[in-house]
C-alpha cells in the first residue's frame, strides 16, 4: 500500500524523467516531416507563451515559465521569432515592453506536441480502467491549474 507521503518522491521522479524525455521525443518524431526550426528550445518558448495566462506575454513571463534567467529567455524568444514562431509587438500598457504572440506555425508545433503528450499519457495508463484514467487526468489537470495558474 502506498501513502500520500509516497506521492512527492514519485512525482519528482516522473518530472525528472519527462523533463528530459518529452520535448526531444516530439522533435524527433516530427523531424522528418517538419522544418529544421522545430527544435527543443523553440518548443519550450512556444509552450511557455501558451502557458502564460496574461493577455500580454513578455520575455519576463517566458523566463518565469521556464525557470531561466531573463537574458537567456530573451535569446530564446529572439531565435523563436527569427524562426517564425513568435511575433513581437509593442505593449499597449508600456511602450518599452515587447509582447510575444504565437504564429500559425507555432500553433501547429504546439498541436503536434500536445498530440504526442496525449499519446504518451495513453501509453502510460491506457491499461488502467477508464474511470481511473479519467480521475488521474482530472487530478493532474487540477494540480497543474493550481500550481501554474
Amino acid at each position: 500500500m502506498h501513502t500520500s507521503s509516497d506521492g512527492g518522491p514519485a512525482l519528482f521522479r516522473l518530472v525528472r524523467h519527462w523533463a528530459r524525455q518529452w520535448a526531444p521525443d516530439v522533435v524527433e518524431r516530427f523531424a522528418a516531416d517538419a522544418p529544421p526550426t522545430w527544435t527543443v528550445p523553440n518548443l519550450f518558448v512556444i509552450q511557455a507563451i501558451d502557458g502564460t495566462a496574461s493577455d500580454e506575454v513578455t520575455v519576463a513571463d517566458v523566463a518565469r515559465q521556464l525557470g531561466i534567467d531573463r537574458s537567456v529567455a530573451s535569446r530564446m524568444t529572439t531565435e523563436a521569432a527569427r524562426d517564425g514562431f513568435v511575433t513581437r509587438s509593442t505593449s499597449t500598457r508600456d511602450a518599452r515592453r515587447a509582447v510575444l504572440t504565437l504564429t500559425d506555425e507555432a500553433r501547429a508545433f504546439l498541436a503536434a506536441s500536445q498530440a504526442h503528450q496525449r499519446q504518451a499519457f495513453e501509453a502510460l495508463v491506457g491499461h488502467w480502467p477508464a474511470e481511473d484514467r479519467e480521475r488521474f487526468a482530472g487530478y493532474l489537470s487540477r494540480l497543474a491549474g493550481e500550481v501554474l495558474g
